[in-house]
């Protein structure tokens, strides 16, 4: 032993969470197996940066409880709603690095995401405060893509079979608790 104090990994898994889906659930459940002994910080967007219409903060945050609350180690947080105005990466992982100093951080992204991060703000800055954890999706490839492709759902997807009716679909897409809480608050 070393005698220094040891740090614990953070995982930062941010997103529009519009609802979130299967394929999110399923990225925590991969992380956790890759990362073993790291906490998960869900991290709901606020205010998107591109200006997508979201459902209300509220109901997309009681919807990341529920799927994702059975997971140990995981916290939803609500730092880019007490950040406030437009969601950014970089501010929200300075916020959180301050909160946390000691902290290792790393950012839960899919490959199609690595594929666009020259639109993000800062993409470099984002990079060295918290070094991405790829993980691989269906029709999508990146070569620091670990693990098998995840399905390819999208939120776009869930809100379509909505809009729809779409039972089948939902029930395939949701997790049950997401299901009903969007059935009955949507």
């Amino acid at each position: 032993f070393s005698g220094t104090t040891p740090t614990t990994t953070t995982v930062i898994f941010g997103g529009s969470f519009n609802p979130p889906h299967l394929a999110h659930v399923l990225a925590i459940c991969a992380a956790k197996s890759y990362l073993e002994g790291a906490s998960i910080l869900v991290v709901p967007t606020f205010d998107h940066p591109f200006g997508k219409p979201l459902a209300a903060f509220e109901h997309r945050y009681r919807m990341c409880e529920l799927a994702f609350g059975w997971v140990p180690s995981v916290t939803v947080s609500r730092i880019e709603q007490e950040l406030g105005g437009e969601s950014r990466t970089l501010r929200t992982l300075q916020a959180l690095k301050a909160r946390t100093p000691n902290a290792h951080f790393r950012l839960l992204v899919g490959a199609d995401i690595m594929l666009e991060s020259s639109k993000w703000h800062a993409w470099d800055e984002v990079e060295k405060l918290a070094p991405p954890f790829v993980l691989g999706r269906a029709g999508y490839a990146h070569p620091r893509a670990i693990g098998k492709a995840l399905p390819e759902i999208s939120s776009s997807e869930v809100r379509a079979a909505f809009e729809a009716r779409d039972a089948a679909a939902l029930g395939s897409l949701l997790t049950p608790s997401v299901l009903a809480y969007a059935e009955k608050n949507a």
